[in-house]
């Protein structure tokens, strides 16, 4: 029996000093004037001043007095008892000795614990050993006071914010911390449950190497409801399972990534993903981390028939896909921001993302250079285009237009010239052309066809232009031309009409051309030639005006003009004209332009060199030759257990015991059999920590061992 308490003298109230005798000089500490109130046992509230051994502390959220027993009889641990002797200084950084108590530690420590709490408490090189007393306050406050003492929730708020503030300084650096402080706010989150939590916006919570209880609620409601997971919930589920592996640009671009997985995974399922209901029951049961509940844990909360989707795979599976699918469409922006993490709010950071999740303001300039090129092709320079998006003026470069081009491109605007195909980058105030794609229309236009009319058509512009002058009347007999080639497509159409526009803004000489033409080989330049004929006959009938225009071509080439008459002549239908008469009109032998046609083929890797200036060199990622490709589409496995296997074991490790036919459930739910799968992650447990990972048959317990093992 604990002796019974009296109320403090006088003579208790005042300060004392006593002396600790040793080999070395006496050592003198404090015995701390005791608070107002001392004999009384309390909560301290959030804001609350009080003074302890010479320390006033400001930040509450502890228990003080000198007695207070745990729900097992013992003593709290956490009491920071006011007549006990604390030293004149201590440093928090440094921990004398056990600590699983405040009552056990060193007078250094006390202070140094005292000192902790009047500090901000984040302070990420103090000794754990002093949050996890706090923690023990926080913990009881929550399980104990929380049911005994209604009133007592008023304080949830700020126990919620100490414990997200833990978290976010020690979390990272001390692991299991995570586990215990996301636990807890679990218990709290739960105890306000009112309602389906899948139309709710959801509580903050970290990732741990387990799913928060809450989600994992909220989830089993949809599955019971067979209604859809929405969106937000499908993320949170992404990017808090331990099973789904996030790499760096999940983190580096976090925003960039939500928004990128809420719209593809819309795309995917629509209104969301419909869950099945399996057999295995939800049931919350916190592991308490303070010695105060050894022994006396709180009971498991149940409820009833609503399933624990973490024993599904097919789910997490389809989630993983959408994740490392947004993390591999953010790798450029990862890569970029790795490098200069200032780039986010520059072009270059707003190139590296997808179209649809642009900022509001380049999405409604994007939005305007669409409507614009509706009706017809816009030529504006190439810099006032970047600075639509933010350029401000920056420099340029190659890459950066390339770039610039597939983000239109995504929007449905092609770009002359096309640099996406090797054309030569347009620099400072050099005009670009911006047209409306067709659908399905993208860069790429590498027919034979194509090439040959975009040669004619390049040379006719040096042929127009060499007067000085490239006049509306050229302009409109070439866009006449372009519209009798009918053997080409809509697209090409659209695409060499905007390239028209460009050249009539950017000419280009004949001797630019005459540089790629003359080292090709005279046999060549006749083929090409003969196509360029072919191309100017596939209407059916060849005018005079066609006829000349043919012979300015040819002496471009460098091919006689007189061939122009003979190669035209050679595709029509048993008439010869007279030599004389060149400007006669043939009617041609659609069977054998369609012949001649396919002569071009063989020049069309000529022309595709022709016209590509600047071959955009491919991005190699660093060679890893010492690991194996990863398969991204996999869930990474416990203790190096198949994907089954490490589903099973995590579950289990959500509770600390389960009985038989909740285990059957649950590994029905994964297609395994129950003894066999408890030998197998047994026989891994053994080889990995030479221990157990369960114990016993009906009940099933996990070994508190291996939890620590698996945490470290």
């Amino acid at each position: 029996m604990p002796p019974a308490w009296r109320a403090p003298s006088k003579s208790e109230e005042e300060l004392h000093r006593t002396s600790i005798a040793g080999n070395s000089a006496s050592q003198e500490f404090s015995l701390p004037r005791p608070p107002e109130g001392w004999a009384q046992t309390r909560w301290i509230s959030p804001g609350e001043a009080i003074e302890i051994g010479g320390v006033t502390i400001l930040g509450g959220l502890f228990y003080t007095g000198v007695r207070l027993s745990t729900p097992s009889g013992r003593t709290e641990p956490s009491l920071v008892n006011a007549v006990l002797a604390v030293a004149p200084q201590g440093n928090y950084r440094h921990l004398d000795g056990y600590w699983n108590s405040y009552a056990d530690l060193s007078v250094f420590s006390r202070r140094a614990y005292l000192n902790w709490l009047a500090s901000d408490r984040s302070d990420p090189e103090c000794a754990i050993g002093y949050v996890h007393l706090f923690l023990f306050g926080l913990e009881r406050r929550v399980l104990v006071d929380g049911v005994n003492e209604p009133d007592s929730k008023r304080d949830w708020p700020a126990i919620k914010v100490a414990l997200r503030q833990i978290d976010a300084v020690y979390g990272n650096i001390y692991g299991p911390i995570r586990g215990y402080t996301n636990s807890l706010l679990d218990w709290m989150a739960l105890d306000e449950v009112n309602g389906k939590l899948y139309t709710k916006p959801l509580p903050r919570f970290q990732r741990t190497d387990e799913l928060p209880f809450y989600l994992r609620l909220a989830l089993g409601q949809c599955s019971l409801d067979r209604a859809p997971v929405p969106s937000h919930l499908a993320l949170a589920w992404a990017r808090l399972s331990p099973e789904i592996p996030l790499r760096t640009a999940a983190s580096r671009c976090a925003d960039e990534f939500d928004q990128l997985f809420v719209e593809r995974y819309q795309e995917l399922f629509g209104a969301g993903l419909v869950l099945p209901k399996n057999r295995t029951k939800l049931k919350f049961s916190r592991r308490p981390i303070s010695p105060a509940f050894y022994g006396a844990s709180p009971s498991p909360k149940a409820f009833g028939e609503t399933p624990d989707v973490t024993a599904l795979s097919a789910p997490i599976k389809k989630l993983n896909e959408i994740v490392q699918q947004c993390t591999d469409e953010l790798g450029p922006l990862s890569r970029l921001l790795g490098k200069n993490p200032e780039a986010r709010q520059t072009l270059d950071g707003l190139l590296q993302l997808p179209t649809s999740i642009w900022p509001a303001a380049s999405k409604e300039a994007l939005q305007s250079l669409l409507s614009a090129v509706q009706d017809t092709a816009i030529a504006l320079p190439v810099s006032q285009l970047a600075d639509r998006f933010g350029n401000a003026g920056g420099a340029l470069n190659r890459e950066k237009i390339r770039d610039l081009a597939r983000a239109l491109e995504a929007a449905h605007i092609g770009m002359e010239p096309n640099v996406l195909e090797g054309a030569r980058a347009p620099s400072g105030n050099d005009p670009v052309v911006l047209f409306a794609l067709l659908p399905g229309q993208t860069h790429q236009a590498q027919s034979s066809a194509y090439q040959t009319a975009l040669l004619t058509l390049q040379l006719a512009s040096t042929v127009a232009q060499a007067d000085g002058e490239f006049s509306a009347h050229e302009i409109e007999h070439l866009g006449r031309e372009i519209d009798a080639w009918s053997h080409l497509s809509a697209a090409d159409h659209r695409r060499l009409r905007a390239h028209l526009v460009w050249l009539s803004q950017s000419p280009i000489t004949l001797a630019s051309l005459k540089k790629k033409i003359d080292p090709l080989d005279a046999s060549t330049k006749g083929a090409i030639a003969t196509s360029m004929a072919t191309l100017a006959q596939v209407d059916g009938l060849v005018s005079p005006d066609e006829m000349r225009f043919l012979e300015k071509v040819y002496k471009a080439l460098g091919v006689e003009t007189k061939q122009v008459f003979t190669d035209v002549h050679a595709v029509s239908t048993g008439r010869s004209a007279a030599p004389t008469a060149p400007a006669k009109q043939f009617r041609l032998d659609p069977k054998r332009i369609a012949e001649l046609q396919q002569d071009t083929a063989k020049v069309s890797a000529l022309l595709a060199g022709i016209f590509t200036e600047d071959i955009p060199e491919p991005v190699t990622e660093p060679a890893v030759s010492a690991l194996p490709p990863k398969d991204t589409t996999t869930t990474p496995g416990l203790l190096g257990l198949d994907e089954a296997h490490s589903a099973l074991l995590r579950l289990m490790l959500s509770r600390p015991d389960w009985t038989r036919a909740e285990l059957e459930d649950g590994a029905s739910d994964l297609e395994l059999m129950l003894d066999g799968a408890l030998e197998h992650i047994n026989d891994a447990s053994f080889d990995a920590y030479d221990i157990p990972f369960s114990e016993g048959d009906d009940p099933v317990e996990i070994n508190p061992e291996f939890i620590e093992k698996i945490k470290q």
